[in-house]
């Protein structure tokens, strides 16, 4: 590994971009105009180099997943973002769905006896689902499988729920943490930049609204995630604008779990005039946000809106999780035109996918904790599915 880095920093001849790999070495944080420098002048092979680095420096050839389903409560939504081909606006809802608690809890139940260690539940921003009902939700959840790693409720469903229901938000929190909440998604962070946001998002929780809900979170002892809406209309120092507030609130709380950077998809919404980033693009991405935030324990390739092939390319680019097994239970990215229109995958297909490019796939539950070791399992013994129990 040591023989690797050495290469770049001899064989590099720009000297802004030999310091920044002398940093990556010495493990010296790099600064914002670093990084935007890397997005200007670093080549794919170089900063998927460093990312790769920093990957195997922390985590070898350990690549996460875990067995999750995921609950999308309603599509209907109070709010009308540009690059949203999931939301259909409450006041023309012909096209929406809204579960019932029973129907939500009947999901979970369809679970039982399956060693699943993760609901995800997040969706529209519905006005008549307020904390009460999320409330209720969860106590069930809670009541009838006690062991289940609730991940619930973006940053925006949630500031809408607490102004809704007259609560400050450590109020809120704490009210959802009691009832069963035990951490929070990374959605609605988008990008933080209010000339951005004013454009795509502008009727949302802001930065600071979003910011300060995580880290109330974290003030709770809840983990959360962090993501950020790419290759729409955003510049270089708006990427690495949001990244630093991550960043900076990371240092403060070291809340944060991983960091989700999520590929904007143009398919029926009203930023379809965008053209989407190419795939060269999106690695370049993932190992500068690799690179940018050493803070961050863990970078995940959400693979149903890369697909699969790109979910194991970003595995040499900084990459250490590629999310869950997921279960056919998700249609917002697949409503945008993400690669994966039935995005399921079964855990012998995950293990499959991660060892097809040398990688070692563990098996781990939403904070990280090991499952189970799937390194040494040979992918071609015949009995391969038995070692899934």
């Amino acid at each position: 590994m040591n023989t690797a880095i050495n290469t770049i920093i001899d064989y590099t001849t720009d000297k802004d971009l030999k310091r920044i790999a002398e940093k990556v070495q010495l493990e010296q944080r790099i600064t914002d105009e670093e990084g935007i420098l890397l997005f200007e002048k670093g080549s794919l092979p170089f900063v998927g180099a460093l990312a790769n680095f920093i990957r195997e420096r922390k985590h070898g050839n350990t690549t996460y997943f875990n067995r999750n389903f995921h609950i999308e409560p309603t599509n209907v939504c109070v709010f009308s973002c540009k690059f949203c081909s999931y939301s259909r606006l409450y006041a023309n809802k012909e096209e929406g769905w809204e579960l019932s608690i029973d129907q939500m809890l009947d999901i979970v139940k369809s679970y039982d006896g399956k060693p699943i260690t993760e609901v995800h539940i997040v969706g529209g921003v519905h006005p008549k689902m307020n904390m009460a009902y999320f409330i209720e939700l969860m106590q069930k959840i809670k009541s009838h499988r006690p062991g289940l790693h609730v991940k619930a409720f973006t940053a925006v469903e949630l500031d809408y729920m607490f102004r809704k229901a007259k609560l400050t938000v450590e109020e809120g929190m704490k009210q959802l943490h009691d009832a069963g909440l035990d951490s929070l998604p990374g959605g609605g962070a988008e990008i933080f930049a209010p000339e951005i946001r004013e454009q795509i998002c502008a009727d949302k929780v802001d930065a600071n609204g979003w910011l300060h809900i995580h880290e109330v979170a974290h003030q709770l002892g809840m983990h959360t995630n962090a993501t950020m809406l790419y290759g729409q209309i955003e510049k270089y120092e708006h990427r690495i604008d949001h990244m630093r507030r991550l960043r900076e609130l990371q240092d403060k709380t070291g809340g944060f779990n991983t960091f989700i950077p999520l590929k904007f998809r143009n398919q029926d919404n009203d930023m379809s005039y965008v053209k989407e980033s190419t795939t060269t693009e999106d690695m370049r991405l993932y190992a500068i946000a690799r690179i940018y935030l050493d803070n961050f324990p863990h970078l995940k390739a959400y693979w149903p809106m890369l697909g699969r092939e790109n979910a194991q390319l970003s595995l040499s680019f900084g990459v250490n999780d590629i999310d869950g097994t997921i279960d056919d239970s998700t249609k917002i990215y697949s409503m945008a035109g993400s690669e994966e229109q039935s995005p399921t995958m079964t855990t012998q297909q995950l293990v499959t996918l991660i060892k097809q490019v040398k990688r070692s796939p563990v098996e781990r539950d939403t904070l990280y904790n090991v499952v189970k070791d799937f390194t040494e399992i040979n992918i071609d013994d015949p009995v391969f599915n038995a070692h899934l129990n």
